[in-house]
């Protein structure tokens, strides 16, 4: 049993057919791809897994019929958005911190009044475009955690927005065995690098703020000098 899971492991993350179209490995692939979603949507420390991937490689074994769509897409919703909830749970323990809520206190209110309400009206955009970006996944529901306290919006927000990852993407894994083979092999490497992409990008947009913040507060020296 060991064996094939390992086995059945490697493959999902090597994206190795050979193995994940073999009978009897369906039970194993519902299993660790849930496991996988619910992970990297919940503890910052799971954000390598390859999990936009994983969930379009579910959508071509559907497509396939390795996996059956009416069990493997709601498992994937619900591992998604039980991963959100555990994120947005954290915050809601790290909020009650004294060390954290000393760093919260540094930010000055008008700032925070300004996060609060864009968590509040584009809760359900943000916790979307998130599920695209690898560690933003758990770290928005986390920030929301400490600030949104609206728990019912925030779990509206949240399965709304795994459904709509789920669906777009394993929408996308499923129609790619109808496309031409070079088609689908660019296709395939296109959503593999997408992740990768857009956490560089979130990554640099982070860094250029944090540049812009430092030459704001270096003008007003620079005058007084």
């Amino acid at each position: 049993m060991f064996e094939a899971t390992q086995e059945v492991l490697v493959a999902i993350w090597h994206q190795d057919f050979s193995v994940l179209l073999a009978p009897g490995s369906a039970i194993l692939i519902y299993i660790l791809v849930t496991l996988f979603i619910g992970l990297e949507s919940s503890f910052l420390p799971a954000a390598p897994l390859p999990c936009d991937s994983i969930v379009v490689l579910t959508g071509t074994l559907a497509a396939v019929g390795v996996l059956n769509p009416v069990i493997a897409f709601p498992l994937l919703i619900v591992a998604a958005s039980i991963g959100s909830w555990l994120a947005y749970s954290q915050g809601r323990w790290l909020n009650r911190l004294p060390i954290v809520q000393s760093w919260l206190d540094k930010i000055p209110d008008a700032s925070m009044r300004t996060v609060d309400t864009l968590l509040t009206r584009h809760g359900l955009i943000a916790l979307f475009s998130a599920r695209f970006i690898p560690g933003v996944r758990c770290v928005l529901p986390m920030a929301m955690g400490m600030r949104a306290q609206e728990m019912p919006r925030f779990h509206y927000f949240s399965w709304l927005s795994a459904t709509m990852w789920v669906s777009l993407l394993c929408g996308i894994g499923f129609l790619l065995p109808s496309l031409p083979e070079p088609i689908s092999r660019l296709a395939t490497m296109a959503l593999m690098a997408a992740p990768v992409i857009t956490l560089c990008l979130a990554i640099l947009s982070f860094i250029t703020w944090r540049a812009r913040q430092a030459m704001c507060r270096l003008k007003p020296i620079q005058k007084d000098a």
